[in-house]
């Protein structure tokens, strides 16, 4: 499922970005600089999905919905706090991509005459191959 520009500004409308110390890498100005960037989603107060989509999205990211029903994702991966705004922003639609997207279900097939012939055949070399390893009998 692939989101289109529009879905995209409107969906980072609904999300509450915060900016907090990152405790990764920056020199001399680790100890002053907000790089840190967290991201929140209310499932609940959303107006962009069904409510069948809120299920789907409740149920995949169970891990990352705090006591307050919103999907959290923080980032500190870059020095820059607008890259890590983008980066959070990136793994939240890809996690909700994820989410939507339903997974093909699988036909049972009946193997062919030839493969189970084939299997069958397989089986007695080997077990005559095992014989052959054996000492003979007196």
């Amino acid at each position: 499922m692939e989101f289109s520009e529009e879905f995209k500004r409107f969906l980072e409308g609904e999300c509450i970005f915060s900016a907090t110390r990152s405790s990764g890498p920056g020199g001399q100005n680790v100890n002053k600089v907000n790089t840190r960037v967290e991201l929140r989603f209310s499932i609940a107060d959303s107006n962009l999905f069904s409510s069948e989509e809120k299920s789907l999205i409740q149920k995949s990211l169970k891990n990352k919905i705090n006591t307050n029903n919103e999907v959290v994702f923080s980032t500190q991966d870059s020095r820059s706090q607008s890259e890590n705004r983008q980066l959070v922003f990136l793994k939240f639609l890809k996690a909700l991509e994820k989410a939507l997207s339903r997974n093909k279900e699988r036909i049972k097939t009946t193997p062919t005459v030839s493969s189970v012939l084939q299997r069958l055949e397989s089986k007695k070399t080997k077990s005559i191959l095992k014989l052959l390893r054996k000492p003979p009998i007196f």
